[in-house]
């Protein structure tokens, strides 16, 4: 999940999520964010909304926004928690209102205009968000109510809502000298823009990187379908009679584990690990180095020794050290099962003459023959079993309906921004509906790789909002008339992000800052990981692996082989994400007067220093369009996916031990975890739950690490 896109982050930590109850002073009436939406839920009015009324409504926002702060900070009435901590949680309800929705589609459906939108908006959103947060009279209103905060008699909820508004204020540079807080918006300014150019280089470069393939013979072991989709892209990009493969995100491609012509799989291999690092207009070398100094600089300027040391400070992790001790806890066994997997890779190789080493782009597809031999099963023959759409329904929801009592309806009437998004009214088990859930499962040229969630609307009590959340993949749509057919992959994602939708719809929460996924980043993953868990739930993947044709049930020896494979591959899998995650922290673990001059040199400096150097499994994600670390919501926080693996894998063992999918556990789930938000330390609310701290053996076990 990366789930929180850069415009939309920028803004939450100005003001909160919330729906104006009244329209903006100097914005035309005709403007569909002058006014909170009528439509349920606070739904958006994506049929009324064009691309120029993005602008002027942020001005205005922005505007606002700033009278209201301004308001607050020079109240001549001491200061109380109402009128100053609850004031600011119901500010800048436009600038919420249009960032929600133009953060979310900047990255969902952009456009040139959007784009041109975004490099202008980065900086002056950041110098909103330093007025605010630098603003001296309103952070010495702040410190006073803090400074007695066992004295005034508030809520468990409303006490830590005071104390994470003075974190917030003291980490974003309340205390400095008025010399060291101009110096920072500087900093923040130039941030802003070089993430945004970061985000817009990696989105370009990945067109602009799709391989052309001459002829269909060089496609072979890609199904028809497939290449009749690789001939439509070609044609649209003016060049038919050739085959267009589009480039996703990670360094990974799907189609490496199909094609049978080595010669395209290097192609394909080296087009994404280039990505971003050959010269020309997308290069992001010198972005990358100017971003890592100006995160040194601004970490040095607030008194930390790295920007690592100011990410981790705020974070479940705390500190640098207990990251750099978890990750090289897996690296030395992950990178051994890796090599053992190579070596089996090899065997197969060798026997079929194929007179090569293992390479990178061999991987996929030769992984998949020691897993055929092994299990007897290929991932191919699950694919008729993962149609999309039941495993949306009969899956995804099926599983919330058992655990969490939740029904779910489409409908047809709400305006959506794409015709391939749909829309589902979520209902509690008592009957009454609690959110609204987008489902955008497709991928396209104008959307960004990856997987995430976000929150079009967030839950609030104080604001009267429930939630409008959605979910966005990017798998390969079909041609009409045809299946979408996941691949297992694609399955576990589709279960993993609703994880998130979950914690969002789930939300049960009195202030805005505190809702839904608004949790540290290093716990955010651990209830999507744990929804995770449904997918091969005999009971759910008995109700929705069906064949799409037959609809015969998958054959239970199928099913039995994909549980027994469940930690196949894993030595590769924790391998490709450590190296990632070793890459961010060694970039932000740097000091100001370390910062180095050759990206890729440091990038295999970095990788061989920490032993995980491994040509055939190369990082998940390369410097150059790690856009979870370099564009933002993710810096120096990748590891995080790793560290609530740990509370995931230890979460399963415990309904495993309550009885597995009862609506009991379920509810306690909810009751102590899901529905709370950020309303507390996130891993006192893990004790909480637990009964106690998670250990690390049942994440051990999953991913193999414990085999000798």
């Amino acid at each position: 999940m990366n789930r929180h896109l850069m415009i939309a982050a920028a803004v939450a930590v100005v003001c909160s999520a919330a729906q104006a109850a009244e329209p903006a002073a100097m914005l035309a009436a005709s403007n569909p964010f002058a006014k909170a939406s009528t439509l349920p839920f606070g739904y958006p009015m994506f049929d009324q909304i064009k691309n120029e009324d993005y602008a002027p409504a942020f001005a205005e926002g922005m505007r606002i926004n700033a009278a209201e702060i301004e308001a607050i900070a020079n109240n001549p009435q001491p200061a109380t928690f109402d009128n100053t901590i609850v004031a600011l949680e119901k500010s800048g309800q436009l600038l919420s209102r249009v960032s929600s929705v133009f953060g979310n589609l900047s990255g969902a459906n952009t456009n040139d205009s959007f784009k041109a939108l975004e490099r202008e908006l980065s900086p002056k959103l950041a110098a909103h968000s330093d007025a605010i947060r630098l603003n001296e009279k309103l952070y010495a209103r702040i410190k006073s109510l803090y400074d007695k905060r066992d004295k005034l008699h508030l809520d468990a909820e409303a006490k830590y809502l005071l104390q994470r508004y003075h974190t917030d204020f003291v980490r974003a540079g309340a205390r400095l000298s008025a010399a060291d807080k101009e110096k920072l918006k500087s900093m923040n300014g130039q941030l802003a823009n070089l993430q945004t150019a970061f985000a817009q280089n990696v989105q370009e470069e990945a067109n602009a990187s799709a391989l052309v393939v001459e002829s269909r013979a060089e496609l072979a072991g890609m199904s028809d379908a497939a290449i009749d989709a690789a001939a439509a892209a070609a044609k649209a990009r003016g060049l038919d009679g050739k085959f267009v493969i589009p480039v996703v995100n990670t360094t990974g491609q799907a189609n490496l584990a199909v094609l049978t012509n080595r010669a395209v799989r290097e192609r394909l291999m080296a087009a994404s690990l280039e990505r971003g690092s050959h010269g020309g207009q997308f290069d992001n070398r010198e972005v990358v180095l100017k971003l890592v100094r100006l995160r040194a600089e601004k970490a040095a300027l607030l008194g930390y020794a790295t920007y690592a040391d100011y990410a981790l400070e705020d974070q479940t992790a705390h500190d640098a050290q207990a990251v750099n001790r978890m990750l090289a806890e897996f690296a030395r066994p992950a990178v051994a099962n890796a090599k053992k997997e190579g070596a089996e890779i090899q065997q197969v190789i060798d026997r079929e003459q194929g007179g090569f080493q293992l390479a990178a782009q061999d991987w996929s597809f030769y992984s998949d023959k020691v897993r055929a031999e092994r299990f007897n099963f290929d991932q191919n023959q699950l694919r008729p079993y993962f149609e999309l759409n039941n495993v949306l329904t009969k899956g995804v929801f099926f599983a919330a309906n058992k655990v969490y009592g939740l029904t779910f309806k489409e409908r047809k009437d709400l305006p959506v921004y794409h015709p391939d998004v749909r829309v589902f009214d979520v209902y509690d088990a008592n009957g009454k509906q609690l959110a609204i859930f987008l489902a955008d499962f497709y991928a396209r040229s104008n959307k960004r790789g990856g997987a995430w969630m976000n929150a079009y609307v967030s839950q609030s009590k104080l604001m009267g909002t429930h939630p409008v959340v959605a979910n966005h993949l990017n798998i390969p749509k079909p041609k009409d008339g045809e299946a979408t057919l996941l691949t297992y992959d694609e399955l576990r994602t589709l279960f993993h992000e609703f994880g998130h939708a979950l914690h969002g719809m789930f939300s049960d929460v009195t202030y805005p800052r505190f809702s839904g996924t608004r949790v540290p980043r290093d716990f955010v993953e651990f209830p999507s990981q744990v929804n995770e868990m449904w997918s091969v739930w005999p009971e759910v993947l008995a109700n929705y692996a069906t064949h799409y044709q037959t609809g015969a049930a998958m054959p239970k020896e199928l099913l039995d082989k994909v549980i027994a494979s469940k930690k196949f591959n894993e030595g590769f899998r924790t391998t490709e994400y450590l190296a990632a995650s070793i890459l961010d922290q060694k970039w932000h673990q740097l000091g100001v007067a370390q910062i180095p001059s050759d990206v890729l040199g440091f990038e295999a400096d970095a990788l061989k220093s920490a032993g995980i150097d491994y040509a055939p499994v190369p990082p998940r994600y390369r410097t150059t369009y790690f856009s979870h670390t370099f564009a933002g919501g993710y810096t120096a926080g990748y590891y995080g996916y790793l560290w609530s693996e740990k509370l995931d894998a230890d979460t399963v063992n415990w309904f495993n031990e309550q009885g597995g999918m009862l609506r009991k556990n379920g509810d306690w789930f909810r009751k102590m975890l899901l529905s709370r938000g950020g309303t507390m330390d996130a891993m006192q609310m893990y004790r909480k739950f637990r009964g106690r701290d998670a250990t690390v053996e049942p994440l051990l076990e999953r991913r193999g690490l414990t085999e000798k």
